[in-house]
């Protein structure tokens, strides 16, 4: 039970330390600051992996979304007998869930207001929806339908340079088919639907008709360029891409959703790695606040420890009163600077009402993504720091003599 007092004794002498006021009220401010000032590191430290989590998210989501999980394509020559490709990658690697097999070609496409360059894709609509997305991201008309006829689906970034909209004819412009064509090749096409891709590299490029017809078009009857994968969940898609691998030889070609933009995605892995470490010595710094703070309310409350020392207040209890005390600023500092940037990581989640520059950024808005173990591990660091803080000024109060603060005036 004394033990129990003595704990409980110190837990009130710590609250009571942190939020007491001085004569001029100059400690109760500068604890105020030091909270602050944790509160700020921990919000931006939050608030930034979360921007960037949410960056790196959508991009793999709108990635996976349009070109599945996994791509199998042929570097030269097209691809024949694509029923026994996928028949050897469905009974071969359990963990395909998918394929729906595509004709890609580039193009040029003209509306009623300009000509633009564009990669045409032929979709297989009975499997396409099992693979990807791209069926659900129409937001005007319909996605295509087996009964259609010259007809076509355009992305809204390269509908809006042509001047293309629902109902309206485009032209799509093959220049060379081989060496032997004299002239390009046109096919008039009406516009059924516009669809968002959510990324800008894809909305300013890709149209869509169904697969036969390309083939058609292109006299490239049962042959494909690609194959789109789906992968079961939790699926380790560089052990897929090992096995495809194994199974094909050249000119087949293997990549995952990492892969296809590589570049950008260790790019982003870098920056929040960096930004992460120059953020953390906000904390740092605050953490030198919390010290001040300590080594003034030790110069303050000199003398009532000094009491406190000749009624029986041990040496680990004046530690352990100084512990508390910095554990309790890190605490509320974390507890606040957590709070507002998940406040603020809600609201922009629901809103998107940062608008970003979609050729610029890729994407048109500013995502959030909050990891929690994340913000647990900031949340961690910062109340250790916090506490390690405290050492000092708890090592300073324990070697002054209770004599000389009983003096102190």
């Amino acid at each position: 039970m004394g033990l129990l007092r003595r704990d409980t004794l110190v837990a009130s002498l710590a609250f009571r330390f942190l939020f007491s006021k001085a004569s001029d009220g100059f400690l109760s401010l500068i604890t105020w600051v030091s909270i602050l000032g944790i509160a700020l590191g921990v919000f931006v430290l939050v608030s930034v992996t979360s921007l960037i989590n949410g960056y790196e998210g959508e991009l793999a989501r709108v990635v996976t979304s349009v070109n599945g999980e996994v791509i199998l394509y042929s570097r030269t020559s097209l691809v024949e007998h694509a029923e026994e490709v996928e028949k050897k990658i469905l009974d071969l690697i359990p963990e395909v869930k998918a394929i729906s097999p595509t004709f890609l070609a580039e193009v040029m496409v003209a509306g009623s207001r300009s000509v633009a360059g564009g990669v045409l894709q032929g979709v297989d609509l009975a499997k396409i929806a099992q693979v990807t997305r791209i069926p659900f991201e129409v937001k005007q008309g319909l996605f295509l339908k087996p009964s259609d006829e010259r007809s076509v689906v355009l992305a809204d970034a390269i509908a809006q340079k042509i001047g293309a909209k629902v109902g309206s004819v485009i032209r799509v412009i093959v220049p060379f088919m081989d060496t032997m064509a004299q002239a390009p090749k046109i096919l008039e096409l009406k516009v059924v639907g516009i669809l968002h891709l959510g990324m800008y590299d894809y909305d300013s490029k890709f149209l869509f008709m169904p697969l036969a017809e390309v083939q058609a078009f292109f006299s490239r009857l049962d042959q494909v360029t690609t194959f789109y994968l789906k992968l079961i969940p939790l699926a380790d898609t560089r052990r897929v891409v090992e096995r495809l691998s194994d199974l094909f030889d050249y000119p087949f070609r293997m990549k995952d959703w990492r892969q296809l933009n590589r570049n950008l995605f260790y790019a982003i892995e870098l920056e929040k790695i960096v930004i992460s470490i120059i953020l953390t010595v906000i904390i740092l710094v605050a953490s030198f606040n919390v010290v001040s703070t300590l080594m003034i309310m030790v110069h303050d409350k000199a003398k009532e420890i000094a009491i406190l020392r000749v009624m029986g207040f041990r040496s680990y209890q004046c530690v352990a009163l100084f512990l508390l005390t910095g554990i309790l600023m890190g605490l509320f500092g974390t507890f606040f600077g957590v709070a507002t940037a998940v406040a603020l990581g809600w609201v922009l989640e629901k809103t998107h009402w940062i608008v970003l520059s979609a050729d610029v950024y890729a994407i048109g808005f500013l995502p959030i993504a909050i990891r929690w173990k994340e913000v647990l591990w900031i949340a961690g660091m910062s109340v250790f720091i916090a506490s390690l803080a405290t050492w000092y000024p708890a090592w300073v109060l324990v070697r002054s003599s209770v004599l000389e603060s009983l003096r102190y005036e």
